[in-house]
């Protein structure tokens, strides 16, 4: 794989993603995202040693939220369909689908939730890790 073809896969992917239970301050549970790795490679291209890239499709129900969570690793996001509002060391952003972002190692990440009543959203999130390594770590609460 040339670094021109990971470029554009990392202009295009990303990494956001955690099933994690969530509640509102009512106590009332809120629905919870789900996601599915869809891909991991260990990269053997020269300057890439001991490194691979996880992607993983990421499912917002409708109000769905995930937990507070950070990645150690670089994570780059884009939204496929509908829209989410994250909330990434501290500052809130709005995503629709088309739209990418890039979130820095171990950034915490506070929330992200669909704010939509009745559709989904889902994310397609890019992780460049450490082989072998994780690429979410829940907020200690």
């Amino acid at each position: 794989m040339n670094i021109k073809l990971l470029s554009k896969l990392l202009l295009l992917c990303s990494l956001y993603g955690i099933s994690a239970q969530a509640q509102s301050q009512n106590n009332v549970k809120e629905p919870v995202s789900s996601h599915a790795v869809i891909l991991e490679q260990a990269l053997k291209e020269k300057g890439f040693d001991h490194k691979a890239v996880e992607i993983m499709i990421v499912d917002f129900p409708p109000l769905g939220v995930s937990a507070a969570h950070r990645h150690p690793c670089p994570t780059f996001g884009y939204v496929l369909s509908g829209e989410l509002v994250s909330v990434f060391e501290g500052k809130s952003h709005t995503y629709k689908a088309g739209d990418s972002f890039y979130e820095t190692p171990e950034g915490l990440h506070n929330s992200t939730r669909n704010p939509s009543k009745t559709k989904p959203a889902k994310l397609l999130a890019f992780f460049i890790k450490d082989d072998p390594g994780v690429t979410i770590i829940p907020e200690k609460k």
